[in-house]
């Protein structure tokens, strides 16, 4: 029996989306190949309804690019490569999710030190110059000049010559700043756990932070779980 012909926007309301979006769906591969009408009309059936809300429930776990190499490898009858992009993307999140763990260590022992700690490695002079303050923190000077027009370091000034100097708490700042980067924190969601550092010496902002993004890599998880379970049932036809 002939599966039932479906129309671009019979896709569309199913997905909730424009019936443009489908067919670019269509032309980007992540649809599998369509047939065309003598009109010039494309043809659907239920297996491209499969395969778009196989394609929207990837995309919610692991953002549109993977999802749309993932599609395409298995229209093109490559399922290897389509799980390869699958357990990288695992893999990238299990990194994410260690990086959180170190960052949070790292971060629940800075936040206890004193505002005037040096911080780990060699003692050096204070204030420092940026070049001497970036080598301290690890990064390059134009990222200090960064958070600093970000409004995240407040370095004085020397007279005079205006050159920025780094005193033991900025430089335990530009740490805090430099880890929650790597953590992938934007800065504007840096700027209260500085504040809250800065102002009480507390940490409440940090730890917010902290299960903000835990929370964020839970939720990630449980749709790369729910997308990879369509991605069997679309691939395996069950």
């Amino acid at each position: 029996m002939t599966e039932r012909a479906l129309r671009p926007v019979d896709l569309a309301r199913l997905a909730g989306v424009s019936t443009q979006l489908i067919r670019d769906y269509a032309d980007a591969g992540v649809l599998p190949p369509t047939e065309r009408t003598p009109s010039g009309y494309r043809r659907f059936h239920p297996v491209h309804a499969r395969a778009l809300l196989t394609y929207r429930a990837l995309a919610r776990g692991f953002g549109a690019e993977t999802a749309r190499g993932i599609m395409r490898a298995v229209h093109a009858d490559d399922v290897p490569a389509a799980l390869a992009l699958v357990d990288a993307a695992h893999a990238e999140l299990h990194a994410r999710r260690e990086a959180l763990r170190a960052t949070a260590e790292a971060l629940a022992a800075m936040a206890d030190e004193p505002p005037d700690a040096e911080g780990p490695g060699p003692r050096t002079r204070s204030p420092l110059t940026v070049s001497e303050a970036a080598a301290q923190v690890g990064v390059r000077p134009s990222a200090l000049r960064v958070w600093e027009s970000a409004g995240l370091l407040a370095p004085a000034r020397e007279r005079g010559t205006h050159y920025r100097r780094y005193g033991a708490a900025d430089l335990r700042d530009a740490r805090m700043i430099s880890l929650l980067r790597q953590a992938r924190y934007p800065l504007a969601q840096i700027r209260p756990v500085l504040e809250d550092l800065r102002e009480t010496g507390g940490s409440e902002a940090l730890r917010a932070a902290l299960d903000r993004r835990t929370s964020d890599l839970t939720r990630t998880s449980r749709a790369t779980l729910e997308g990879t379970s369509r991605l069997h049932a679309y691939v395996t036809g069950t």
